[in-house]
């Protein structure tokens, strides 16, 4: 697999990132929005050091209301080598980070595996958390075996129209359910250290406005599946953005009824690994500014 020929995502574009971009946009160079010390992740993953986010440009998916729209679909970011990659790596953890995050890493995983190996030479041992939206290849996936210690992705729909709309990839939730088994065999059941993860499975689930039904299809379908064996991370704090903004849908917030259906009938299902966000989260205050911090 290469960048002559790329097929790191489902999308298959088989583009030459040398010289073309494909549907992520992405050249073989690696670019960074922002490098940070991130309090908002899961507590397991967040501790009260932060977690060490590196948030890389360009997506693979095309969402609509995405929060990280300046970055993953308007391509804002900074140009760095690999071996500067590996550097930043060793930064997070001076600066004391509880793992290491790669933030939308799909599109540069050929790059990561290799400054991740520089990195390790150099001392690279905090937990290497692997964010992604879920739409990968079970292939590519195999190679992150010996390099990702926390998986952490999305499980945006379980309906294949509500994919083509929202993010133009009808193929998403059967992607998604392949992709999650992967992880989960990649790294097993959740296994904690002074309470951070250091091996295991987050499910991220954001419920939509007037999608909760379908988000209730979501929890039951990984309560089935996995029960506590992953932990399920139930978020409210969808916010209109972006392209979201003029949806007859989307332009609104989630409401408390939405949200409490969802995380009630979690419980009601007997999840007891499940996180749960309270209070006001739905506001532009949580998104990053993408300044290029630490990135030089």
């Amino acid at each position: 697999m290469d960048m002559q020929n790329c097929t790191l995502c489902p999308r298959l574009c088989h583009v030459d990132r040398t010289k073309n971009y494909g549907i992520c946009h992405a050249s073989d160079k690696v670019e960074i929005a922002l490098v940070s010390l991130h309090q908002w992740e899961e507590p397991c993953l967040s501790g009260t050091n932060g977690a060490g986010t590196v948030f890389f440009s360009h997506c693979n998916m095309r969402c609509i209301f995405c929060q990280n729209h300046e970055i993953s679909t308007e391509g804002k970011g900074f140009p760095v080598t690999i071996e500067r990659l590996a550097q930043i790596f060793l930064e997070q953890q001076a600066r004391n980070a509880h793992c290491l995050e790669l933030v939308t890493p799909t599109h540069y995983v050929l790059q990561i595996i290799e400054a991740l190996k520089l990195a390790k030479k150099q001392g690279l041992s905090i937990p290497v958390v692997y964010n992604t939206s879920g739409y990968e290849r079970v292939e590519v996936l195999e190679m992150l075996k010996d390099y990702i210690d926390v998986f952490l992705p999305d499980f945006k729909y379980y309906s294949p129209d509500t994919a083509k709309e929202f993010s133009h990839a009808p193929d998403y939730p059967q992607v998604v359910k392949k992709a999650i088994d992967k992880m989960f065999e990649l790294v097993g059941k959740p296994q904690f250290k002074d309470n951070i993860m250091q091996k295991g499975v987050i499910i991220r689930h954001l419920i939509l406005p007037w999608y909760y039904k379908e988000s209730i299809k979501i929890v039951k379908y990984i309560w089935e599946t996995y029960h506590d064996d992953v932990y399920l991370s139930l978020m409210n704090q969808y916010t209109p953005m972006y392209k979201a903004l003029t949806h007859p849908k989307l332009k609104r917030k989630l409401t408390t009824f939405e949200y409490d259906k969802v995380v009630d009938y979690a419980l009601d299902l007997g999840f007891k690994n499940c996180y749960i966000q309270q209070g006001k989260t739905a506001t532009t205050k949580f998104v990053p500014h993408f300044d290029g911090t630490n990135v030089y």
